[in-house]
């Protein structure tokens, strides 16, 4: 895990709650999600596939005094999920935030697309966050308290060129996270959504075919109808764990079914 720098931008934000489970908790904003909950003092369920990827977040967690346990699991399948949420309450405590970070990416034209990449990605990106959620949510509703938060993407509401199947299980992860905290409120569960536009992550640049990808993303294209980013510049992971941060958190305690865009204007205030 990575050293932030300016840990005081976190100061004075209370988060809701003891036990945190986050899926996806290695890739680049799984992790700084994880670091951010646990730098706050809230102990962390770091959930990924990855075994060696969880070793090393987890070891480097505890060197640094920070409360990380990992836990291996695959969100496409619903009797690990289910295990894994029965063995972070076992081992931690009841769950009282869940951050569903866990998404893959399949690029390409919509023409190009085969089954098998439409299926993996809403098997991921769409029933992952609804097996996890459902899970978790039951437990929450039977307490009465809980916070989820489920990271999507500016292009669930902004048509992408060669992001059709990504962007639509992404709609999907909106629109359900917003229907479970419809369902939850009455029990004392908010559930929102925080979608980042272009990220400093390996998925942003796996996008990018050569040197002017960059720019392209920053300035935007054409010929794609893809405007840039009014802001500049890309996200840092920080500044997506920040929003998550804070819709957890007692500042947010009267939010709930909202999609936080994170993007540097990018969707022009969608």
């Amino acid at each position: 895990m990575k050293n932030r720098e300016d840990t005081g931008r976190r100061a004075g934000t209370a988060l809701v709650g003891d036990v945190a489970l986050v899926t996806g908790a290695t890739g680049g904003i799984g992790e700084a999600v994880v670091r951010t909950l646990a730098e706050a003092g809230v102990r962390v369920a770091a959930v990924d596939l990855d075994t060696p990827a969880l070793a090393e977040l987890e070891g480097t967690a505890r060197d640094k005094g920070l409360p990380v346990t990992a836990f291996a699991a695959d969100v496409t399948s619903p009797a690990e999920v289910e295990a894994v949420v029965a063995a972070v309450e076992e081992r931690l405590g009841p769950i009282d935030q869940l951050v569903n970070v866990a998404g893959v990416m399949v690029a390409g034209p919509v023409l190009s697309l085969t089954e098998e990449d439409w299926e993996r990605t809403f098997a991921v990106n769409a029933s992952g966050v609804f097996r996890v959620s459902t899970a978790v949510g039951r437990r929450m509703a039977g307490r009465g308290r809980g916070a989820v938060v489920t990271v999507a993407s500016n292009a669930a509401v902004v048509p992408r060129a060669g992001m059709a199947a990504y962007a639509a299980s992404k709609a999907a992860a909106v629109a359900f996270t917003k229907n479970l905290g419809l369902e939850l409120a009455r029990h004392g569960v908010r559930c929102n959504a925080v979608c980042p536009g272009s990220t400093d992550t390996a998925m942003l640049r796996s996008l990018w075919s050569d040197d002017s990808g960059p720019e392209r993303s920053l300035r935007g294209s054409l010929e794609d109808f893809r405007v840039g980013i009014p802001l500049g510049r890309f996200a840092a992971p920080e500044d997506i764990a920040d929003a998550v941060a804070f819709l957890l958190s007692e500042r947010a305690t009267h939010i709930t079914m909202h999609d936080l865009q994170v993007d540097g204007g990018a969707a022009l205030g969608r």
